[in-house]
């Protein structure tokens, strides 16, 4: 059934069309398939394999260039066919072929929304993996289970998304929740999607830790790193590390194995501490406690390297510590981004992974903002 009147379909078709030529610009596709073309001919060669990282580096940069080249070439193909359909449509009064038109608009606008967000990532590091630390703040046992709440919501994201994830480590808090958890999401363009979501979170509600059934506030803080590559040349000489090895544990104190298999480096020039006991072994664990390392420590430099022009221009409220993001279950329901101001009615969905909306506004907010300093 058509609700929308050939009138509204036109400029529909308009705004999407605008907005795609705006992303068409941005990916340069004529420069995309110049590259595809040269790592096509790099792929091809029959040594490529002799050095598997730069093999994996050129077929995994190919295979994302061609689907985002792809990406373009269908949206483009579908949004040229509505208006075909509006056309046809229009000339022989046939509800039929606008309904198709409507129909094939509204499947793809959110597609070119999605799109057009994914191209304002173009940061010095967007297109890495991400690192992501969850920490409990104030509140005590509340927030502990917060800290839990959060990481649950982020590994529920990443996989309604196919997204692969890897935790290092989990320290479990003594009675309920966690009191820090640090773990990598695996996509393209996982930092720059999710650093909007570093900062402090804060929950209200009804607390099921207390036999007064008061409501009570806690808070947990999200730290969203790029993870380093082999062109980084982040040097960690063996003089400036303490390594400790511990036994793993879970939680209520229960013993994962029985071997003293968890890592904890210290980073004695900067006091940084990282752990990992998720692995099988010792040496699996310090591999991994020393690849968050390595991101720790290029977060640090690249915050040293923009701290004069985020003092001229102010940090646009994304810092380590400031508060982003009110999770409201008492005594009504509702989150609420406190920069791009989006929010919703259904904390339960949230919770549940449902994130795509906070993330595309603060990606809107950050380019905003940007533009503005």
């Amino acid at each position: 059934m058509l609700v929308a009147t050939v009138d509204d379909l036109r400029n529909t078709f308009n705004e999407l069309d605008h907005v795609m030529g705006s992303i068409e610009v941005v990916v340069d596709v004529p420069k995309k398939l110049a590259t595809i073309a040269e790592l096509e001919t790099q792929a091809a060669h029959p040594d490529l394999w002799n050095d598997q990282a730069h093999a994996q580096e050129v077929t995994s940069k190919l295979s994302r260039l061609q689907a985002d080249v792809e990406k373009v070439a269908t949206l483009r193909s579908r949004l040229d066919d509505a208006s075909v359909l509006i056309d046809l449509g229009a000339e022989e009064s046939d509800a039929e072929t606008l309904a198709e038109a409507e129909l094939t608009l509204s499947a793809i606008t959110p597609e070119i929304q999605a799109l057009e967000v994914r191209t304002l990532l173009n940061g010095d590091y967007d297109d890495r993996d991400a690192l992501i630390t969850i920490r409990s703040e104030a509140g005590g046992v509340d927030a502990a289970d917060f800290a839990e709440m959060l990481l649950r919501m982020y590994l529920r994201w990443a996989e309604r998304h196919g997204h692969t994830t890897e935790v290092y480590n989990i320290s479990y808090a003594e009675e309920a929740g966690i009191k820090s958890a640090t773990f990598q999401v695996t996509a393209p363009f996982a930092y720059g999607t999710l650093a909007v979501e570093h900062g402090t979170h804060r929950l209200v509600r009804i607390s099921p830790f207390d036999n007064q059934g008061r409501r009570h506030t806690s808070f947990a803080g999200v730290e969203v790193m790029p993870v380093t590559e082999e062109s980084d040349h982040i040097d960690i000489p063996e003089a400036d590390i303490r390594v400790d090895v511990f036994r793993s544990s879970g939680p209520g104190g229960q013993s994962v194995n029985t071997t003293d298999s968890a890592v904890r480096i210290t980073h004695l020039p900067t006091g940084l501490v990282v752990s990992c006991q998720n692995e099988k072994s010792q040496l699996q664990n310090k591999v991994a406690a020393m690849k968050v390392l390595q991101s720790r420590l290029l977060e640090r430099a690249r915050l040293e390297r923009e701290a004069e022009m985020k003092e001229l221009k102010g940090d646009g409220g994304n810092s380590w510590g400031a508060q982003i993001r009110n999770y409201v279950l008492q005594p009504f329901q509702m989150v609420k981004d406190l920069r791009s101001g989006f929010e919703v009615g259904n904390p339960t969905a949230v919770f549940d992974g449902d994130l795509d909306g906070f993330i595309d506004a603060g990606i809107r907010w950050r380019r905003m903002s940007n533009a503005e300093a």
